[in-house]
Order: C-alpha cells, then structure tokens, then sequence
C-alpha cells in the first residue's frame, strides 16, 4: 500500500522491502507448485511458467470490472499490448476490463495511482521498465515503492526503441550520417525528444557513446514526440518499435537503427546500434504486471497464467511480432528477482548516458 506518510525512494532496492517482495512472489510459487502437483501430471506442471490455482482464487473473484491502468497515451506499443491483453483478461474471466491510461511523470502518476489501490485483484499496473527499474536512477523522489508497495504478477513481453529521424529535415540515411551531422557545424543546435524515461536513456546513451551534441525536448508521451518529430519541430527520437515501425512504413518518417541486440523478425532490414556502428550498445525494454500490496497471491498466479497463455500462444506471438516484440513469460517470483537486477543494470547505463536525478 502507498505510505500516505512520508514518502519512501531508496536509491537503490532496500533490503527489506526487498525480502518482503521476494518473500511473498516466493510464496505464491510455493502455492502454486504444491496446488498444481495435485492437478496435473509431473510433465504438465513442469512445462507451466506458473502453476495453476483457479481453485485457490477467493471466492467471487472478479466481482466488478478489472482497471488495468497505464501510465503511458493511447497509440503507443505500451497501449497497444495493454488492450490486447485486456481483452484475453475479459475472455479468461467474464469480466470487463477498463483500460485506464493516466500519462505523465514517467509512468510515475499510473504506479501511484495503483500501489494506492484497494489490494482486492481488480487494479492492475501494466508498465514498462520504467517504473520498476528506471525511474529511482532518473528521479530524486518517487511516490511509491517500486517493490514494497506492489505484489509481482509476471512479466509479458519485450522490445526494443528505433532510432526515428524525419528526412525532410535531417536527409540523413544511416547512424553514421546523422553523427557526423551532429558533430559538425551544420549539427549545431539539433535536438532530440522523448516521451518515456527508456527513450530518453537511449538518446543520452547513444550521444555519450556516439560523442555527439544534442538538447533534450521532453514530452508527456511518444505519439507526440512522434507527432513533433513528423512536424520538424525535433530532429530525432528513439520510440518503440510498435509507434516507430507505423510511421516508417507510412513513408513518413525513417528509421536508422534499433536498439535490440540482435535485428527483430519485424523488420530484419533495420540495423542494430552495434552493427550501424556503436559497438556495445544494447537497451531492451519489457512489459510487466503488478498488483498493489497484499494482494491475495491466488489471485496473482491466476493473473500471470492468464497473461502467459494469452501472449504466449500462437495468436498472442503473432500479435507481438506484428509490433516488433517477443513475448516474455514470467510468474509472480521470478518478476521479483527480475526487477532487482534489472534495477541494477539500469542504474548502471544511466550513470553511463550521464543523466543526473531531477
């Protein structure tokens, strides 16, 4: 539950909010498996990335509609995976599911808005990296705590960002142009913009490492970003592959490179970072889901089963390549851990791209 009090932001994970976290993902593993063992033959549960406990969930469960929240604009690969998986929710549940997307901050006003919850299984936290992983690097203070005031449900997906410029006004066709541009006289005053917190970090990663000189133009969302970028008011951007593929391929905007480690199935023509020429870059974003605080954990591994099978499928993994993601599979302890390295390693390229706490 959100302290109402004094607000909490470790810098970095503490450790009891961590062991609280862990502890109680651990539990609701431990539930599941022993659950599971009498349901299912040993090879069936053995191949489930959560076990299933249909039977555990509290009586009643979903009562009202599900608010599957998000702190990010409708358009966006974040939207996009939301409402799909919204309606694999609906399906698996009989139940509405509204979602809600409250932009700004980051993602920060969503996350706020859900660790505040009632702790009943009908609020959930789709988000990126960002709040879970990024945001304690990038701000002085949060209003919540990325893992005492949430419980870990799993993870769904993951991408990378595309590095977008418009051609008519930056006729550039490949990273090594555009850095020679912005390293020349002709490259003054350039600017680059950012709708989310992971963009953002690819674009000071990519002019730490690249040595090159452009101002930061900060915006509520990627649509408008994209849409400022498309207008000439910005001159590059790294967006999500789900926004940034649509614009490219409507012919308006191009697309030098991705951010990924290997090229996607979705556009295996597009460079990585590494092989357009920045040897060692790599950022790779992923989705997950949260629950507020002492949710029930029945309620939890319901949820992550429901998510795995629905992005996990035939259907599910075609939708994800269509938008350049691949699906990620999880339960409710392995999220936990995940989000404490992943703190880590993106405190670490944070320091790297030079960001300071704001």
């Amino acid at each position: 539950m959100l302290n109402r009090g004094r607000r909490r932001t470790p810098a970095v994970p503490r450790d009891s909010a961590r062991g609280r976290f862990c502890a109680l993902a651990l539990a609701a593993s431990l539930l599941g498996a022993a659950l599971t063992t009498s349901a299912q033959s040993p090879s069936a549960a053995s191949n489930s990335p959560v076990s299933s406990v249909a039977a555990s969930v509290p009586a009643g469960w979903p009562s009202r509609p599900i608010h599957l929240v998000l702190g990010y604009a409708p358009g966006g690969g974040t939207d996009s995976i939301a409402r799909y998986l919204a309606e694999r929710i609906r399906e698996a549940t009989g139940q509405t599911v509204v979602v809600e997307n409250r932009v700004g901050a980051f993602g920060n006003i969503a996350a706020q808005a859900v660790a505040a919850a009632a702790a009943d299984g009908h609020t959930l936290l789709f988000t990126p990296n960002s709040t879970h992983a990024a945001n304690v690097h990038l701000l002085k203070k949060l209003p919540f705590d990325p893992q005492a005031d949430f419980t870990p449900v799993t993870t769904l997906a993951r991408g990378g960002f595309v590095l977008l410029v418009n051609p008519a006004t930056l006729p550039v066709t490949n990273l090594a142009e555009l850095s020679a541009l912005l390293k020349s006289p002709a490259g003054a005053n350039r600017n680059f913009g950012s709708g989310n917190a992971s963009g953002r970090i690819a674009a000071e990663l990519y002019r730490q490492l690249g040595g090159v000189n452009a101002l930061h133009v900060p915006y509520k969302s990627v649509p408008q970003a994209i849409n400022d970028l498309a207008a000439g008011q910005i001159h590059f951007l790294f967006a999500d592959s789900t926004a940034a593929l649509a614009q490219t391929r409507s012919g308006k905007l191009r697309a030098l490179a991705i951010t990924t480690a290997a090229r996607v199935s979705s556009a295996p023509e597009l460079p990585t970072m590494a092989e357009a020429g920045l040897p060692g870059f790599e950022l790779s974003t992923w989705f997950a889901l949260f629950l507020p605080a002492r949710t029930p954990m029945a309620i939890a591994n319901r949820l992550a089963e429901i998510a795995n099978r629905g992005l996990g499928n035939e259907a599910g993994r075609e939708f994800l390549r269509r938008i350049g993601y691949d699906p990620m599979p999880g339960n409710p302890d392995s999220l936990a851990r995940f989000v404490e390295s992943e703190t880590v390693k993106w405190g670490r390229i944070i320091r790297a791209a030079g960001i300071e706490r704001e």
